[in-house]
Formats: C-alpha cells, structure tokens, sequence
C-alpha cells in the first residue's frame, strides 16, 4: 500500500506535470484569459511537453530506464533537449512581448536546468529533479499569489518522501533538490520578477 501511495505521487507530481501548469498559473496573475493561454502554452510545450516526448520516446527504445530517467547518465539528452527547446521558448516569448514575470519563470526554469545539469555532469551526482521542480513551483507560486499557496509544500513533501519510498534517491539527494528548487528556482523567479 505504502509503494502504491508512493508510485501514484511519483506520477501525478512528476516535474512535467508541475511544469505544464505552472505557467499557466503565474501568467493567470497578471494577464487576460487569452493572453494567458498563450505564454503559458508557450512555456508548458517548450518546458515540459516537448522534453517529456523525447523522455518518452528513449526510454521506449532503451536509451534511459524509464520516463523519470532514474539512471544519471541517462539524464544527457533530456537535460539538454529541456534546455534548448526553453531557450528557444523563451526567444519566441522575449520577440512576442510575453509579460515579465513569465519571462522570469522561463528564466528561473533555465537556471535550475544549468545548476541541475552542473551537479549530474560536474559533480557526477544524482540530485532529484522531482522534489527541485515540486519545491521551485511552491516558491514561485507564493511569489505570485501570496503565503498561503505554500501550502502546496505538503505535495512537495510528498513528492519528495516517495523518490526515497521508491528508492530512486537517497534521502541526501532529494534534501539537494528540495534546496536547489528553493534557492535556484525560487530564488530565481524573485530576483527575475523583481527586477521588472
């Protein structure tokens, strides 16, 4: 029962999922209903929904094990492929005049993937993508909306616990990225959305 309840969170608060509705979210504070469908498509698809099709894809043809790619060297061309296609959403974004706190979304998203990237490669460690991106989404969210969103802490923590349940991260690795999705994501988003 404990590892079903684990697996189902490891699922439902996977990053991409975190990731395809939170820029829907933060353009929601500041823009129209329309306008609002669009950045946040924008980001959804560049951020999530195209990096997880390519996860998809080479974990169906062996490339890496599984859609969470859970081995570290497996995390190469996702990690990549994420970051090209945002950059190249956020060109599209920037060219198209999206507001400045999307933007600063898309830049705080970059700079987790440029530090997450750093500590897979350069130090050759596993830190846990699950709980950076569940904890950079609590933070930013409270940016946008107030304290009261940092509720969300508790799926958080859920996300965070199953990844050590699972025995897909130690509890080291997922603390790492618990802090890395505080300080890099959120603090990113800050520093990025206040500086409009």
């Amino acid at each position: 029962m404990i590892k079903k309840v684990a697996r189902g969170a490891t699922e439902v608060l996977a990053p991409w999922v975190w990731v395809v509705l939170l820029p829907f979210a933060v353009a929601a504070a500041t823009e129209t209903f329309w306008k609002t469908l669009l950045w946040g498509f924008v980001v959804a698809l560049t951020a999530s929904i195209i990096p997880m099709a390519v996860i998809v894809r080479g974990a169906r043809k062996g490339r890496w094990d599984g859609h969470h790619v859970t081995n570290r060297e497996g995390r190469v061309v996702p990690l990549v492929t994420a970051g090209a296609s945002l950059a190249a959403g956020t060109v599209i974004m920037f060219l198209g005049g999206a507001p400045q706190n999307v933007l600063a979304l898309a830049g705080s998203m970059f700079a987790s993937l440029i530090v997450s990237m750093a500590i897979t490669f350069g130090v050759k460690w596993k830190i846990s993508l699950h709980a950076a991106v569940a904890w950079a989404a609590v933070i930013t969210l409270a940016i946008v909306y107030g304290p009261a969103w940092l509720l969300l802490a508790l799926p958080a923590a859920l996300v965070a616990w199953s990844r050590v349940e699972l025995g897909d991260h130690t509890t080291g690795q997922v603390l790492a990225g618990s802090v890395m999705g505080v300080v890099v994501g959120g603090g990113t988003f800050w520093l990025l959305s206040a500086s409009a």
